[in-house]
């Protein structure tokens, strides 16, 4: 329960969420509030969070960086933390972030994301923290309206919190190749036959030699080879 006079929104983007936004609910509701902004789910997601408890709004999409903005516009409060369906607050994190409201030092946090894939938390291939800005005082930040990978732009220095979330990155092999053969369409890329031929080479070596996956045996490969063919897929579309 928060105590603080800084009162707490968390806000979660969906659309056809129902395996995950029941999870992502339940590590939130320590929050004064906490609210889905839905883009046309077809599925149980919105009836899941309403009878949860939870607010629940319905707009059309309008790209990842703008919907978020719309959902923390949303926010009844003006501390925010910005919650994916697929990610978990810890409870050694939600114990931060209330302590961390009791007196704010800074406008915005970076918080960490340990990432699971095909079963595996993976701390290897340079995907551990994972740093991004989740809470935020919304006076002082907003998100970028970039068609991928949106991130918070703070007017001010942000802080990091010690504490890391869970995120349920990828279950199969199959499904991070559709995703990222989605995100690699939307990411506008200028076209380069030589960065496709080169760059894929040092992604994987990067992330397999230099950050270390080796260590995480078969995941690390893997997912090494998987991001070196997202880097082919950016630069030959």
């Amino acid at each position: 329960m928060n105590t603080s006079i800084n009162k707490l929104s968390v806000v979660i983007i969906t659309k056809n969420e129902e395996k995950f936004i029941s999870d992502a609910i339940n590590s939130s509701l320590f929050a004064d509030e906490v609210l889905i902004l839905d883009s046309g789910s077809t599925d149980n997601t919105c009836k899941i969070a309403s009878e949860l408890g939870v607010k629940v709004y319905k707009e059309e999409w309008r790209g990842f960086g703008a919907q978020k903005n719309r959902a923390v516009e949303l926010a009844s409060n003006d501390w925010v933390f910005v919650l994916d369906s697929d990610e978990r607050i810890t409870e050694e994190l939600k114990k931060e972030i209330l302590e961390t409201l009791e007196n704010p030092t800074a406008n915005g946090y970076f918080v960490a994301r340990l990432n699971n894939f095909f079963g595996k938390d993976i701390k290897t291939c340079g995907l551990y923290p994972d740093y991004s800005i989740r809470l935020f005082n919304r006076k002082f930040g907003k998100f970028n309206e970039v068609a991928v990978h949106e991130s918070v732009q703070l007017q001010t220095k942000a802080q990091n919190l010690k504490n890391h979330m869970i995120h349920l990155a990828y279950e199969s092999i199959d499904e991070f190749i559709i995703k990222q053969n989605r995100y690699s369409t939307l990411n506008h890329k200028k076209k380069s036959l030589f960065k496709a031929i080169i760059n894929p080479y040092w992604t994987f070596f990067k992330l397999y030699i230099l950050k270390q996956g080796f260590k995480d045996g078969w995941h690390g490969f893997v997912i090494s080879k998987l991001y070196a063919q997202y880097t082919f897929w950016k630069y030959i579309k």
